[in-house]
Parts: structure tokens; C-alpha cells; sequence
């Protein structure tokens, strides 16, 4: 049997190797690293890694080639991706391609723990669907995907064209099934901007953590949904619906929902 570890670390510099390295271990994960990314993916090819931390900007080939060599490789552990060239496009193009989550630097300690958390989440989340699929047990329900109008960033937030011309946004229920619990939900002021990419919100777990939400298109808040705010228990039951954060006047929609994920897919 391959070495296992819990999470590979990918940057060339070596501050930040240590410093993910002194934040995972100390919460009892086991991490190896790598300082670039044919290291990395020698390292993958004989042992097993149940997460990724990959940075963008590499010497040999980027985080975007790094990640689209593991897809086709078939490896499934689900990738954190991290620059200190942090841009809206970076995120937007990085959860596109597969990202589970995007972290800019310099990150603190809580923001890279709360990431690489929530990834040991999905990652249990993905094998119980899985063994249900094997099992064909149709009628276990493991998390509810967005409705197949509705348009994702990753695998967190959604947008949802109005027939208005308004856009309405939210959080998915994998997102939430990714977390302990939600205590508390911070939301922007009405008239703020979001920014594609951007925080948006941050959601509060019971376990005391803080998870932020990047915002799937950009525009001008013009109503949230109060009634969240008051009853967390309306967004863990209906997160597409009912619970919605924002309803936003676009300022680019026609470009960034191209940058989006069709939920759709997600049924083929």
C-alpha cells in the first residue's frame, strides 16, 4: 500500500510550505510538500493524498496546467488553489476548472485551516455519493445540486437570472453539507456592490469557524432576504429557494455567467 497522507502542499516558496505545514499539523493533519509541480506530481504517482494545496504562479507550469494534468490523470483529491496574484479572474477561472475553493495571500491561519476543512468535507461528501451510485440507491440523498436554471461558481454559490432582468443569489446545499451547522450569516448592506469572485457573505458553523462566500456575478445589491438573517434554518432547508442571500442588478452578466458552471452539466 502507497504512503497516505491527509494533504500535499505545492508552492515554491518556502514560507508558505512551512507555514501551511505548522497550521495543518498542529490540527493533527498529516502533510507532505512538494516546491513545484513535476515534485508533485511524481509524488502523486506513488502515494495518496486525500487534498490538494496548489499555488497559481509556479516555475515549471502553473496552477491551471497542475490542475488540468490531475484531472486527467483521474486523480480525485480535490484541489485549494492559492496566489499572491490574487485577481478576480484567477478565482473565477480556478473554480471553473475544478477548484474546490480559491485563497489569496497572504491568507491567515483561520482561512487556510477553514478551507482545507471544509475540502475534508466535500471529500467524505463525494464518497458517500459514490458508494450510494455503486449501491444504486437512488433514493439516498446525499446533498440536493442546483436547479438545472441556475448557474454555480465552484461548488459554493449560485446566480439565478430573473425574468426581470435582476439576478438572485445563494449558497448550495453541497456547500452546507461541507460545514458543521450554521450559527450565524453575515450579509452585505442594500445599494454595496459584489464583485464576481469576491467575498460576498461569510456563513458562521457551529463549530465556531468562519466560511466565507465569493460572490458568483457582480452588481448592485438592491434586496437581501432578511428572513435568512433571522432564521438560519430556512437556508439549510431550501438553500435555492427560500433561502437565497441577494437580489442583485448585474453590471456584467452577460460575460460572467459565460465564466460560470450551467448547473444543467451537472445532470448529463
Amino acid at each position: 500500500m502507497s504512503k497516505q497522507f491527509d494533504i500535499l502542499v505545492i508552492d515554491d516558496e518556502q514560507v508558505i510550505i512551512d507555514a501551511v505545514n505548522k497550521i495543518c499539523s498542529a490540527e493533527g493533519f498529516k502533510v507532505d510538500t512538494s516546491i513545484d509541480a513535476k515534485d508533485a506530481l511524481e509524488k502523486l504517482s506513488k502515494f495518496s493524498y486525500k487534498i490538494i494545496v496548489c499555488d497559481i504562479m509556479m516555475p515549471d507550469f502553473d496552477g491551471f496546467e497542475f490542475l488540468d494534468e490531475i484531472i486527467r490523470r483521474e486523480i480525485s483529491s480535490p484541489l485549494i488553489m492559492t496566489t499572491g496574484y490574487s485577481t478576480v479572474e484567477n478565482a473565477v477561472k480556478s473554480l471553473y476548472k475544478g477548484a474546490i475553493d480559491f485563497i489569496p495571500k497572504p491568507f491567515t491561519a483561520d482561512e487556510i485551516l477553514n478551507s482545507v476543512i471544509r475540502a475534508m468535507k466535500y471529500l467524505e461528501v463525494q464518497k458517500l455519493l459514490q458508494a450510494s451510485r455503486l449501491q444504486k440507491d437512488d433514493a439516498t440523498i446525499i446533498y440536493v445540486p442546483c436547479p438545472a436554471k441556475y448557474y454555480r461558481l465552484g461548488y459554493a454559490s449560485w446566480a439565478e437570472e430573473e425574468n426581470a432582468g435582476s439576478i438572485l443569489i445563494g449558497v448550495t446545499d453541497l456547500f452546507l453539507k461541507t460545514i458543521e451547522g450554521i450559527e450565524e450569516i453575515e450579509l452585505q448592506k442594500i445599494d454595496e456592490e459584489i464583485i464576481q469572485g469576491n467575498q460576498c457573505a461569510s456563513i458562521k458553523s457551529k463549530d465556531r469557524l468562519v466560511h466565507t462566500v465569493l460572490s458568483p456575478v457582480t452588481g448592485r445589491i438592491i434586496e437581501r432576504n432578511e428572513e435568512v438573517l433571522k432564521d438560519v434554518s430556512i437556508l439549510e432547508k431550501d438553500p435555492y429557494f427560500n433561502g437565497w442571500f441577494y437580489r442583485i442588478i448585474p453590471s456584467e452578466s452577460e460575460y460572467e455567467l459565460k465564466q460560470l458552471i450551467p448547473c444543467s452539466s451537472d445532470r448529463l
